[in-house]
């Protein structure tokens, strides 16, 4: 696309291939949403099919689940176009998701493995999200740090 048909180009693209720290943040991101969308699915129906102990409940929640997914996905979608708004969104998610992994490493069951995985997903893209590599390429500047002149 021409310079003349997009005034306004996003200038992380001009910097270069995207950085493979921020497309591993991004895959997690959208492996979270996955995970979610994949939860919510199975709890839906399962509440529509199955006979929980409450029906309403258990579609309720598989709902909830989908449209929570967006949240990931839509930032992973953001972290590979190199939108400097997605950084937000995936890290409120991995803040998000930390609580989740600790409840299933508190319960006596099979979840204990789901909360580690989850636990290991979720600060392993906290610092992905948070390395200046990562920040560079989305073209966020701390404050105090004006945006760096073009050449």
């Amino acid at each position: 696309m021409s310079s003349e048909q997009n005034p306004t180009p996003n200038p992380a693209e001009a910097d270069g291939p995207r950085p493979r720290r921020l497309t591993l943040a991004a895959a997690l991101a959208a492996l979270e949403g996955a995970a979610l969308v994949i939860g919510g699915g199975w709890t839906f129906v399962r509440g529509i099919t199955g006979a929980p102990d409450d029906r309403q409940q258990a579609i309720t929640l598989g709902v909830t689940l989908v449209v929570l997914a967006l949240l990931p996905l839509l930032a992973a979608r953001g972290l590979l176009l190199r939108r400097s708004w997605s950084r937000g969104p995936a890290v409120i998610t991995q803040i998000m998701a930390l609580p989740v992994a600790y409840s299933l490493l508190q319960a006596d069951s099979v979840a204990i493995p789901a909360g580690i995985v989850l636990a290991v997903v979720a600060v392993a893209a906290l610092v992905l999200l948070i390395n200046p590599e990562t920040t560079r390429a989305l073209g966020i500047h701390g404050p105090g740090h004006p945006e760096e002149p073009r050449r």
